[in-house]
């Protein structure tokens, strides 16, 4: 049923296939225009390859986006993929309903509260000022599992509450961050991004922050499955990596991940500093100074970092 469902949705954007003995269906071309069916997809592992001109790639998400297939088709092709995926590992994940910690307090109302004046101490530290505090909507918590921690909301496209960030503001903290009781698979700050523009992967809130437009934080080395399928069904044109210093290879394999799914790829060099140690301007110019990654790139950032 499963593979039936795709053939059906491939079919309406190449045409007719017929079906090898292996398992795979052959279509024409849309790369090479063959006259013959030389282009084979395997529906199980989603690899597709043309023998003739040698295109090819592991994912049919990507082949769809590859020949400009319309979007509703890329969304439902993408959903059926996770909804096999899901069924076949059998992996039973918690949903929970995120929501501000009940002793969440707005950082932008002042208080003589000790908790308080650390917070806003230590973000000035971070170099996040009373703008960005009222931005990201950025609070703290004096008592219960949250507390002596700045909260930093995350929001998306709708304007609905999707994850938070706890930050603990005293040095030397065991356990710097605390994540709220969900999965991390979302798309952080969601609400301030345009994806007809430029996008700007970083890795931590604070490097977010710092760089301010059109920036997402994956809280990690590598997006999550919502984020790279809203850079697949958004069409996204252009993406710039920009990883902290210490994961210059990481940032490296994310450069191929995106060139592979057909997206200009720009990986900065960070040198000795981090996106908010950069701070705004200083950052923005590295931008600006950055030509888009080659293959050659990866591999030296593979290899050396």
């Amino acid at each position: 049923m499963y593979n039936l469902q795709l053939l059906t949705i491939l079919e309406k954007v190449m045409g007719k296939s017929y079906q090898l003995k292996n398992g795979e269906n052959a279509f024409f071309c849309p790369f090479c225009h063959h006259h013959k069916k030389k282009l084979q997809v395997n529906f199980k592992t989603q690899k597709w390859h043309c023998w003739v001109c040698n295109k090819g790639g592991y994912k049919i998400g990507i082949l769809l986006r590859k020949i400009n297939a319309p979007s509703h088709l890329i969304k439902e092709v993408l959903q059926l993929l996770n909804d096999y995926i899901s069924y076949e590992t059998d992996q039973k994940e918690t949903i929970h309903d995120v929501s501000l910690p009940k002793e969440y307090k707005p950082l932008y109302l002042k208080s003589e509260d000790p908790i308080y004046k650390n917070a806003i101490h230590y973000l000035k530290k971070r170099r996040i000022g009373p703008k960005e505090i009222l931005r990201y909507s950025i609070g703290y918590c004096i008592n219960g599992i949250y507390s002596n921690r700045v909260i930093i909301p995350s929001y998306d496209e709708d304007g609905k509450l999707n994850y938070f960030i706890a930050r603990d503001i005293f040095p030397n903290s065991r356990f710097k961050y605390k994540n709220p009781p969900m999965s991390k698979d979302t798309v952080v700050f969601e609400l301030f991004i345009n994806w007809n523009e430029p996008i700007v992967l970083v890795e931590g809130s604070f490097d977010a922050i710092a760089v301010r437009k059109n920036v997402i934080p994956l809280l990690g080395k590598f997006p999550s499955k919502s984020l790279v399928k809203k850079l697949v069904t958004k069409k996204v044109k252009k993406v710039y990596v920009a990883l902290d210093t210490d994961a210059k290879k990481d940032a490296a394999k994310l450069v191929k991940f995106l060139m592979d799914s057909g997206i200009e790829a720009y990986l900065l060099s960070m040198k000795e500093k981090d996106p908010s140690e950069l701070g705004f301007e200083e950052f923005w110019n590295r931008i600006k100074q950055t030509e888009q990654s080659t293959f050659s790139d990866i591999i030296k950032g593979k290899l050396y970092g």
